[in-house]
């Protein structure tokens, strides 16, 4: 492969090295090299000491051998090993291992795929860091049948040992998995799953939770005591029905949300892929000669009986094998494809799935091949009848496996050795694709991928040849280690040399995970090997949890402090009781019995009614005009939404659309945007417009750095600064057109071809859209040459030889490319060396490329000029190399390519001292990040709101910056101080971190934080405290190349360090953990996928509508329901005081005032619905709350249900209670004939139903319908009430007039302190008004 690419191809690994004095036992590969290899799918060469591959000698038979001439008796292993000590996963895997004078080369080679951030290392190894081995046991010693037809299990445990591991430990151990098999149960389902519960732990959890609350446990206490006859007051069902409406009422909204979770989990369990069906079609297997009848014996009998007998079994069958080469031949050919759909759910381990442009990968998968658009079209999967030329002649099954085996490997591949391990030569056979991977670790760059070179041109029906062994699940979505191994098809004589196992490793480039899209235009076909909750998804995922809103815990303070006044109540009235009457009751009943008596003071209620007003709130969010699409998944903290300080949210599909746009382009005299690119295309077409030749049936003469503009450009009307211009435009455009890694292809959409880009990074697919705009379109590219056609005349103008290319790294912020320009006509071109010019080209970040372009004057500002706009810049420059200096460069560059020790940096020294040095400078560009809809004024609204916001997402420092500023994230006020590389800033300086920190300190409220992940890591670990104190403070904060973890852990600091609400949006399945940790979670139903929104509380479509469901929903749901709970409260309070002045009344004693009917009424059916219509009072519009944010700053403070506006309901409770219970025993007297409690719970009823007509501030209709009908409903009902009242007395003129005198002296006072409270100090809401 040319050097232009440098893409990973893992080296097959040697073989390990065994003790050449570990002879006490004999194994099978001793004697027989083709035997056993399989089953742990190691090689077969052995190495002598110094690491030389010992020759093949020929094999001694088994036939010739005791069978008692093992020495270690009883059951042998079936795994890789007897002695758990005696290998590895990491050898297992065959990567990174070398033995003798080759292991430095291979450690080297395999440092760049293999990356272990697990503690526990995965080699044995010595003081001195080599490999032990005691040589026993190394190997499996069985005889492998076709892993497609065993019975057992083709997954084993890779865990070193011979025995089985704990159920427990099965699905986290490594595994080796047989291509077409079905997995053991072990695995987990690949299922979805957002719920909370489970239909066993509904309950427990559930009541636990609701139990919790000090309110419902206090209830439960209470009604448990009507059971006790001296402490029974009333009758039992008024307290046990309460308390049974409150638990079903609660419990059923949780059942409800959690169903509607597993319905949502089940729409995307029931997504379609289509997966390949390997099965054996012949009817009777075992009436096939020889090995096949063999081929079919359940594996599960050869591990009975003793030792010997398997020995002399695998005799039996190897003699009775002899002579019967090439019938395996037979046994795959009889092996058939099929494409069937199944459920995402329903995908098991081992299943090869086939996937297109678009799809979701729907769990952890390795790719076998890779085909394009246009050649995937001729790669047919086989059927039956292709395969009957196959085995027409199985005589020749030696050399048909030869042949076949031979049309396996692709061009370039060659066994070497014994056939143990491959070499493959530059790009053959390597099927590429890119996938997106922003929905799992919020990366925007496309990533490549590859097939390995092993399976890339496999027929399908060979997959059943294949052996992936694979480490154990893990969190680390850039690492996997593992291997892929694959049989051999036929069955050679003993005595001759024999095809075996051959082996390549499989790296990260290799791999799908779950929640990745494919973006390129290919089909892959790929096999499972982590599904559900051992996938990097899940693993990455925390698990849900029940979330409580904040106030619902200052409700249960507030109840605390309610319970400990009735029982301080309790107390008085006892001691009271007991210095004054002397009864004969004991003292602790009578205490009890008080409590009972006062339980109102705490209204079980109260929860009844927060929770249904939870579910009017979703309601006004789900069906919000504004909000189209919006959800609601958890109702039980909508008030938390009025009550955010922190919002952390994503970037990517969040504030951005992760859609590029070039909008700028600077040459250095003159700057094209917008409608001056009209001009920028002029000049394109000049310079690329085939000027040489008007005829069509001409040949096109190509372009090179060296053509002049065509004759029109050069005309006298043109002045020479026009044609200095043009000739600046069209070299960079020349260069944007070749510096990238941009592949084209052709789509059919609607019948028609269109061109699509496919590259590991938006941005350069951006730029290269614009030169198609403009008019230079890049029409072919591989890896070695790329083709550029005309617009304007549809005909090629430029073709070049790619030399060399040098991709970007987040290290280096830069990438090149040496390209060699094809010269003469499209009919005779010439690109042979030294005969067509050789240019570099390449493009940077400006702090890395003013070091490196010419000096010149203009750079730095026009630079900061597109930073303040929010583009992403770009430098472009390019230099000119003789023959002479590019042989050099290649010379030195191969030499440093080669070099043992620090080869990376020699490799950029090379490129720094040949190429990177005074490049002309072509131009800057400027690339905008498209944002969502209306997120600069969402942002500001937030902001002015008193929200701080932090920006967590996976991508780079200089892409998180120019989104910050486009967004208006970071005023222009405001300064970004940066801090990247701080733990190797540590190394050199012990006190950066601190000198950092200062700096921060000096200024935190003018001073926004843009730190990157490594910098975050390392503060959040040596001044976690410090850091945070400081970084909550701060405006805003930008955190870039976060793993999901890292967002996660920074949203639980902020809670836990703050105390205060945080929000987390993001739209990505890479933001569900944080999401999760977060006090309020709103999903975005992203383009890629809805595992945000599935995860969230909230969904929205749009992120703009944040700013309605917390400025609007937010605000009014916590106002509301803090008003409703102060209702309550006074509500229970009134008739406990009621209460307490009748039993000081009657001597102390604990009888009951209202009961039964009066005390359960009184809640629900007198007071319930006017009390309830409060949860559509709102102080300002709309309108209002958008104009003036600072309305929604004052409720973080929870001014609106405080201590101060506890106790100020609590005098007014005791007030209106003392006055209406004396007025009523003075006016009407003791009587017992129901007179007095006719005047006295009339009063309260009407008391209850005026407070809240005072309270409201906007009426509307069903508020005054609540307070009507109720008032109705209590007259109407109380003809029926003649049980506790007076009838005659509540129809005569004395009741109506006690009752208005009574009325009267409640409610006036407290009106008036109102309205001149209201006169003297006006709350926010009149200010703004204007009332």
């Amino acid at each position: 492969m040319s050097r232009a690419h440098h893409y990973h191809q893992p080296n097959a690994p040697d073989t390990f090295a065994e003790d050449p004095e570990s002879d006490i036992e004999l194994e099978l590969q001793e004697l027989d090299p083709h035997k056993g290899v399989q089953n742990g799918g190691f090689d077969t060469n052995t190495h002598g000491p110094k690491g030389h591959v010992a020759a093949e000698e020929d094999p001694i038979p088994l036939r010739t051998l005791r069978p008692g001439g093992f020495r270690i008796s009883g059951r042998r292993t079936r795994r890789f090993g007897a002695n758990p000590d005696a290998t590895d996963f990491r050898e297992g895997v065959g990567v990174g291992v070398g033995v003798g004078e080759n292991s430095e080369v291979e450690r080297e080679d395999s440092s760049e795929s293999y990356n272990i951030g697990d503690a526990t290392p995965l080699l044995n190894e010595d003081t001195q860091g080599n490999l032990r081995s005691n040589g026993l046991g190394l190997f499996g010693s069985y005889i492998h049948i076709p892993k497609f037809l065993s019975r057992s299990s083709g997954y084993t445990n890779i865990d070193g040992s011979g025995e089985e591991p704990e159920e427990t430990q099965k699905s986290a151990t490594p595994r080796s998995i047989n291509i077409g098999q079905h997995p053991p149960p072990r695995f987990p389902p690949n299922a979805v799953s957002n719920a909370k519960y489970t239909p066993w732990s509904f309950l427990p959890r559930t009541l636990y939770n609701e139990f919790s609350y000090f309110i419902n446990m206090y209830f439960l206490l209470v009604s448990l005591s009507q059971v006790i006859p001296d402490l029974r007051i009333g009758v039992l069902w008024s307290y046990i029905v309460p308390l049974a409406l409150v638990l079903a009422l609660t419990l059923g909204k949780e059942a409800y949300d959690d169903i509607a979770r597993r319905r949502r989990d089940a729409e995307a369990n029931k997504e379609p892929y289509t997966v390949l069906r390997l099965r054996d079609n012949s009817k009777d297997p075992r009436q096939r000669k020889g090995g096949q009848a063999r081929a079919l014996k359940p594996q599960r009998a050869a591990r009975t009986g003793s030792a010997s007998h398997r020995r002399l079994d695998a005799i039996a069958e190897e003699e009775e094998n002899l002579g019967q080469d090439g019938q395996n031949d037979i046994f795959y050919a009889n092996i058939e494809v099929d494409e069937i759909g199944i459920r995402s759910r329903d995908l098991k381990v081992g299943d090869v799935v086939k996937l297109g442009k678009g799809q979701r990968v729907p769990a952890d998968l390795v790719i076998l091949q890779s085909y394009t658009t246009e050649s995937s079209a001729s790669a047919v999967i086989p059927t039956n009848k292709d395969l009957a030329d196959e085995t027409q002649s199985p005589s020749n099954g030696q050399e048909m496996g030869k042949t076949r085996e031979a049309s396996t490997l692709g061009a370039g591949e060659e066994v070497e050795g014994s056939g143990a391990s491959l070499s493959i030569s530059e790009g053959a056979g390597i099927g590429e694709t890119f996938i997106r991977t922003d929905q799992l670790d919020g990366e925007t760059d496309w990533k490549l991928r590859l097939a390995s070179p092993l399976t890339q041109k496999l027929d399908p029906r060979d997959f059943t040849r294949l052996t992936i062994v694979a480490g154990k699940p893990a969190k680390a979505v850039n690492e996997f280690v593992g291997k892929v191994e694959l049989s051999p098809r036929t069955s050679s004589s003993l005595n001759q040399n024999r095809s075996q196992n051959m082996t390549a490793p499989l790296t990260i480039d290799n791999t799908a995970w779950a929640n990745t899209v494919l973006a390129s235009s290919t089909t892959i076909l790929a096999v499972v090997v982590y599904t559900g909750a051992q996938t990097r998804q899940a693993l990455s995922t925390s698990s849900s949890r029940s979330k409580v809103g904040l106030l619902e815990l200052e409700i249960n303070n507030l109840t605390k402090i309610l319970c400990i006044l009735t029982l301080a109540l309790s107390a008085l009235l006892v001691g009271i009781r007991y210095y004054y009457v002397k009864p004969d009751q004991k003292w602790y009943i009578s205490v009890t019995r008080f409590l009972i008596l006062f339980s109102t003071i705490i209204p079980l209620s109260l929860r009844v009614n927060l929770d249904l007003a939870k579910s009017v709130y979703a309601w006004f969010i789900e069906h919000d005009r504004d909000m189209p699409g919006a959800v609601v998944r958890t109702s039980t903290i909508p008030e938390d939404l009025g009550r955010i300080e922190y919002l952390l949210s994503d970037k990517t599909g969040t504030l951005t659309q992760n859609e590029m746009d070039l909008r700028k382009i600077h040459v250095g005299t003159v700057s094209y945007a917008n409608e001056a690119m009209e001009e920028v295309a002029s000049y394109v077409r000049q310079g690329f417009s085939n000027a040489f030749s008007t005829d069509v049936n001409q040949p096109t003469v190509l372009v090179t750095p060296a053509t002049l503009l065509n004759a029109a450009s050069t005309s006298g009307t043109t002045t020479r600064t026009r044609r200095e211009i043009g000739s600046r435009v069209r070299d960079v455009v020349l260069a944007l057109a070749l510096c990238h890694n941009v592949t084209p292809t052709t789509e059919e959409e609607d019948g028609h071809t269109t061109t699509a880009y496919q590259a590991s990074s938006p941005d350069e697919i951006a730029i290269v859209r614009w030169t198609e705009s403009v008019g230079l379109r890049v029409t072919h590219r591989d890896r070695h040459s790329i083709a550029l056609q005309s617009v304007d005349s549809s005909r090629i103008a430029v073709r070049v030889r790619i030399l060399d290319m040098f991709p970007f790294t987040s290290e280096t912020k830069r990438m090149g490319i040496i390209v060699q320009f094809w010269q003469g006509s499209e009919s005779t071109t010439s690109s042979s060396a030294g005969s067509g010019e050789i240019w570099f080209y390449q493009k940077g970040a400006d702090t890395v490329m003013t070091k490196i372009v010419a000096a010149n004057d203009w750079l730095d500002e026009e630079t900061a000029n597109m930073a303040r706009e929010g583009l992403r810049t770009l430098v472009v420059g390019r230099r000119k190399l003789s023959s002479q200096q590019y042989a050099d460069f290649a010379s030195s560059y191969k030499e440093a390519s080669m070099s043992l020790q620090s080869r990376d940096s020699n490799m950029a020294q090379t490129i720094r001292s040949h190429l990177e040095h005074n490049l002309e400078l072509l131009g800057v560009t400027g690339v905008e990040d498209k944002l969502q809809k209306d997120v600069k004024p969402s942002l500001e609204l937030l902001r002015n709101a008193g929200v701080k916001i932090w920006m967590l997402t996976g991508d780079k420092v200089e892409t998180a910056r120019c989104v910050a500023i486009s967004s208006k994230l970071v005023s222009r006020a405001q300064h970004i101080h940066t801090i990247t590389s701080l733990h190797t800033a540590s190394r050199v300086s012990p006190t950066a971190a601190s000198d950092t920190l200062s700096l921060l300190a000096a200024n935190p409220d003018s001073t926004a934080l843009l730190i990157d992940g490594d910098s975050l890591s390392y503060l959040l670990t040596n001044h976690r405290h410090a850091f945070i104190s400081l970084a909550v403070l701060l405006p805003a904060v930008i955190a870039c190349r976060c793993s999901p973890t890292q967002k996660a852990d920074i949203a639980i600091l902020i809670r836990a360090h703050t105390r205060k609400r945080i929000a987390c949006v993001g739209d990505g399945g890479n933001d569900v953990s944080m999401i999760q940790a977060a006090d309020v979670g709103v999903g975005i139903v992203g383009k890629e996928g809805r595992q945000a929104s599935l995860a969230a509380d909230f969904s929205i479509t749009q992120f703009h509508h944040l700013t309605k469901l917390l400025l609007w929903h937010g605000r009014n749901s916590y106002k509301r329901s803090a008003k409703l709970a102060q209702f309550v409260i006074h509500r229970g309070l009134l008739v406990s005081v009621c209460q307490t002045v009748y039993s000081i009344a009657t001597h102390y004693e604990p009888n009951a005032l209202f009961r039964d009917w009066l005390l359960i009424g009184y809640s629900t059916v007198y007071t319930q619905f006017s009390v309830f219509s409060l949860v559509l009072d709102r102080d300002v519009d709309e309108a209002l709350a958008n104009l003036y944010p600072e309305l929604y700053k004052e409720l973080t403070s929870g001014t609106s249900l405080s201590y101060k506006t506890f106790f100020v309901w609590l005098f007014i409770s005791i007030y209106q209670g003392t006055l209406i219970q004396y007025l009523a025993e003075f006016l009407v007297g003791s009587a017992t004939d129901g007179r007095l409690l006719a005047v006295s719970y009339t009063v309260v009823v009407i008391n209850e139903l005026a407070m809240v007509a005072i309270s409201v501030t906007t009426w509307h209709w069903i508020m005054i319908a609540s307070i009507l009908g109720t008032a109705t409903l209590y007259i109407g009902t109380v003809p029926f009430l003649g049980e506790y009242f007076n009838l005659a007395f509540v129809w005569s003129w004395g009741f109506v007039w006690r009752v208005s005198a009574i009325l009267g002296i409640s409610l006036v006072p407290p009106y008036i302190v109102r309205v001149v409270g209201r006169t003297l100090r006006p709350p926010s809401y009149r200010k703004v008004r204007g009332v």
